[in-house]
């Protein structure tokens, strides 16, 4: 089993002070800071698990996270060889998904309202199944991805959140947290081997800015502005014309928006 990656971030591993939120200072100029968030996506049936439906919406950091853990673990069996004392070779039964960690910390001591119960009942909203999928056979909690500037992991489900409460106001409401998030890979629909050279074609999301919209992420990505069309029908979006910058849209392979 392989050991768990700590991502530690700037700050020296102590939680931030609230409204320390402002833009990292850089030598010859101001550079903003990327603030992370976890986006909700609707799961769609995929071979072996599931895969990135519509969006539905996301839930920010409101300080961005002091370290990340990612950790996976494989699986390997030994069994006794025949009129021998030690087992035998060891054999590899396979991988288990990719494992993320990592804590949220929300603070309203500076509005005294209960911004904190609301963050904290999105992510407790993780666990349970979408209203989306309450037709389905099976009801399912929504797909999480962590984005976080240009990064973007893999798409996973939540299995625990715990929330520590450590301030209230006069009226007994909490109003800071730090939360627990505990999600792991969501198996899904293998990505296509290339044959010539042997890469795998990668879906990526794109977080929409302003001034952009499906035809131009079409023509940027696709090299054609038409395809804004399927682009629309993968993502799940019946009025192109309402997309907001920090909208998230993924982007397919051609060959499967082609399909």
């Amino acid at each position: 089993m392989t050991k768990p990656i700590v991502i530690q971030t700037a700050g020296g591993g102590k939680l931030p002070k609230p409204g320390s939120g402002s833009p990292a200072k850089a030598a010859g100029g101001r550079v903003t800071m990327q603030k992370a968030s976890l986006d909700l996506y609707a799961p769609e049936p995929a071979p072996g698990g599931a895969k990135l439906g519509a969006p539905l919406g996301s839930i920010p950091f409101q300080f961005n996270p002091k370290e990340v853990t990612i950790s996976k673990a494989a699986k390997w069996e030994r069994k006794p060889a025949k009129g021998a004392k030690t087992a035998g070779p060891p054999d590899f039964k396979g991988a288990d998904g990719s494992k993320l960690t990592l804590e949220m910390f929300f603070d309203a001591t500076s509005t005294q309202d209960g911004a904190v119960v609301k963050a904290v009942e999105k992510l407790f909203g993780c666990c349970i199944p979408t209203e989306q999928s309450h037709s389905q056979k099976k009801p399912t909690p929504p797909l999480v991805v962590l984005h976080w500037g240009n990064i973007t992991s893999f798409a996973s489900y939540v299995t625990s959140v715990s929330a520590k409460f450590t301030l209230f106001n006069a009226d007994g409401m909490p109003i800071r947290a730090v939360c627990s998030v505990a999600m792991e890979e969501m198996p899904g629909e293998p990505f296509k081997q290339n044959p010539t050279s042997g890469s795998y074609d990668v879906r990526r999301v794109h977080r929409l800015i302003a001034g952009e919209t499906l035809a131009s992420v079409a023509y940027a990505e696709y090299g054609d502005p038409t395809q804004w069309r399927p682009l629309a029908a993968y993502n799940g979006i019946d009025d192109p014309l309402r997309l907001q910058a920090g909208s998230t849209l993924m982007l397919p392979t051609p060959e499967e928006l082609a399909g």
